[in-house]
Parts: C-alpha cells; structure tokens; sequence
C-alpha cells in the first residue's frame, strides 16, 4: 500500500506524476537483478500504479492492488525480462507440472483481454493451454453484468491469473471480476468464487491480491472465507511493517514477500525478507489457535505473514499485458505481494493436499515450519521497524517455500 501524501511530500520523494501514475526514478544498484534481466541500464522506473495508492477516504469502503512495476527509459515491452516459471522453480524446488482442481483469482473491474494475454503468456513459457475452449480458464462477472474496464486492475488480474497458472500448470483459473473495487462488491465476488470453485465437489484455492488499512469492524467479513474445502489467500502488503484487511483475516493465508538474489551469470544466491514486505500485528484480529507456537512473538493479536514469495520489483517476475496502461504494454515486471498471494495459491494446489479450510492449512504450515526441507528460513532483510530473524517473524513468516510437503 502507498497512502497518498501531501503535494509537497509527493514532491519530495517522486521525479514525477504521469497521468494517474506515480512515477520514481530509482537507481538500480542492487545484487537482486533478474536472472532474465541481466544488462539493463542502471537506472530505472518504478511505476507505482494509482490503483495501488490508498487514499485517506478508502479507507473501510474500497481496496487497493498490491502491485508494483520497474521498467526501463526505454521500455518496448517486446520481450520478458523478469523472473519467469523456469527460473523460479529450481528456486522453490518445484516440479515443472501439476496442478488440479481449481484456483478462483478475485479482482474488480473488467480485464478485456484476459484470456489473450494469459495464452500469450502460456505460448512464451511452454506452459499447457488454459483457455475458455479446453476448459481450463474462465471469466465470470461477480453481479451477473459486464463490469467497466480499469487498466490498473486489469494490471493486477493479469498478474494473478498467469502466476497462478505458473505455479499450478495443470489448475483450472476462474477469474471473477467485482463491479468495482469496493468491499463490499470484492466481497460479494468472493463469494461467487467460492460458489464456483466448490461446485461440482470441486476443491481449491480462492486468491486475493488485494487489500487496505485495518479498520475496526473488519472482523465482521471473516465469514467470506469459509466455505467449506477452499484455502484462501491474500496480500500482506506492500508497506512495510503495516498491516492491511483482509491479509490479517485468521481464515486467509497471509502472503508475504521476499528479494531474490542472484550473480552476474543469474545463479540464485540467497532470499532475503524484502523492505515492502507488508507485515505485524494486526489492530484487531485475535491470534488464531494454529499460531500458539509462536505466541511469543504475536501476543495476543493475529500476526502476519504467514509465508513468502518473491516480491520485490528488483527480482521482480514477468507479465504480459496487452491492455494500455497509461503508456506501457506488453511485457512487464511486476513485483509486490500481489505477486506472493496468486503464486503461493499455486504451490499449495500444486501440493494436491486439498484441505478442508484455510485454518487446516495453516496448522499444516505451522506445525511444520521447522522443517527446513519443506521451508526455507529467511533470517536477513528489514521491513519497516521488522528483521527478519531465524524462525516466525514479521517479515516473511515462516519463510518461502521448499517442495510440495508440510503445505
């Protein structure tokens, strides 16, 4: 989350303001350069989209996206230059098909091209076909009507359904699309998706990368994330040391981020917890049962994340997008926990265990999280006022994933 600032704040730390966007010239100095992003120019753009910026009077009433993009001066989008599938399985230690059942991702607004884009992206990276003709993608309007188009949205839905699909070849993608980004309609998707992903005796995944500042009658919502043989999942956030709804809900998965670290020839080196890592005590969400073994560090309230994924835009992953967003398409690299909620939904269909609820998944996770074959531990990085440090931690959990067991 990026909470607006004053005029005079945004002009202290933004090179400029682009048509809606929110634009900084970053130098890139940093050892977590893509594997497939090896000799671009040392200093980049990174584009922190306005449907990712959370304005004082959303908060309560509407949600933001949760992604973030670096790009060249000269971006052409013709080509990836992010951390693909393949690059990152050998990272996670995961095998390159699978996947079953169903994984629903819910975002607002209308994503014209969806199916296009998610094609594009499967032909790039030898994936399996997921479209509406072999029964593996679909695209369902929440209230039952064609919502209007938002390109920053269709950013984020574009995101979720290739990285979901990444992750879980095999899977089948229902994208639900919300009227707008209000709660109350993403809630209202929510609930379709679960409809969807439990018809049929059907099992999975629901994953939401979006999300916003605690408030006090969160709580109330949690009841969206129960229907009966669906993990869901959500985004810690991209602030880091803060929390956001419903990343805190006890009955979500809460994804985490992490950097990616790699030499000159892009042979990954180490993952450490990344600085936009969303994570903490939640404001008013109890600690669940599942999290006792590490009371001593949460304290009474619920703490987040639970684990992690690659996050940072540096060692971000890539996206296709055809749909013009303020100047930019094509290929992208995206980072944010945006990318952490669709991935990780993937690696845990992939897993093929198929829990009853995401509080069974979650005592899965932490009954197991010191087995170091299943988890891989991050004890460096900071996120906000957070260190990650050997075992729990308000950075990245439990870590990043290891394999398919102890999920």
């Amino acid at each position: 989350m990026v909470l607006e600032m004053t005029p005079r704040k945004h002009r202290r730390i933004l090179s400029g303001i682009v048509r809606g966007w929110l634009v900084i010239i970053v130098p890139l100095l940093f050892s977590a350069t893509p594997a497939h992003a090896q000799g671009r120019a040392p200093q980049h753009v990174l584009i922190v989209p306005e449907t990712t910026v959370e304005r004082l009077e959303d908060i309560s009433i509407n949600a933001h996206t949760n992604h973030l993009i670096i790009a060249r001066p000269n971006f052409t989008g013709t080509a990836p230059s992010g951390e693909t599938p393949q690059s990152l399985r050998p990272v996670y230690n995961l095998p390159t098909s699978g996947g079953t059942q169903v994984i629903a991702i819910v975002d607002a607004y209308d994503y014209p091209t969806a199916e296009n884009d998610l094609n594009v992206f499967s032909l790039q990276f030898a994936l399996p076909p997921c479209t509406t003709a072999n029964g593996c993608f679909q695209k369902v309007f929440a209230n039952g009507s064609k919502p209007r188009s938002n390109c920053g949205w269709a950013q984020e839905a574009s995101l979720d359904i290739e990285w979901a699909h990444a992750m879980a070849p095999n899977a089948r993608i229902i994208l639900v699309e919300a009227k707008s980004n209000s709660f109350s309609d993403l809630f209202q998707a929510v609930d379709v998706a679960s409809n969807l992903v439990s018809s049929n005796g059907s099992w999975g995944e629901v994953s939401m990368s979006w999300g916003g500042s605690e408030f006090s009658s969160e709580a109330s919502y949690d009841s969206h994330f129960t229907t009966a043989g669906i993990v869901y999942f959500a985004a810690s956030g991209d602030t880091g040391g803060k929390t956001i709804y419903p990343g805190v809900s006890p009955n979500v998965v809460s994804a985490g981020g992490t950097t990616l670290h790699r030499d000159a020839n892009g042979n990954f080196q180490s993952e450490t917890g990344w600085s936009g890592s969303g994570g903490g005590k939640s404001l008013y969400e109890n600690r669940p049962s599942y999290q006792d073994a590490v009371s001593s560090v949460v304290g009474a309230k619920r703490g987040v994340p639970d684990f992690s994924f690659d996050a940072d835009p540096n060692s971000g992953v890539s996206v296709y997008d055809s749909t013009l967003c303020q100047g930019v398409s094509g290929w992208l690299v995206f980072g944010g926990t945006s990318v952490a909620s669709p991935a990780l939904a993937g690696i845990v269909n992939l897993a093929g265990h198929f829990y009853a609820s995401s509080n069974t998944e979650l005592t899965t996770i932490y009954s197991d999280m010191s087995n170091s074959s299943d988890f891989r531990d991050i004890t460096s990085g900071t996120a906000g006022s957070f260190n990650a440090t050997t075992g729990w931690d308000f950075v990245t959990g439990v870590g990043s994933n290891q394999g398919t067991n102890g999920k």
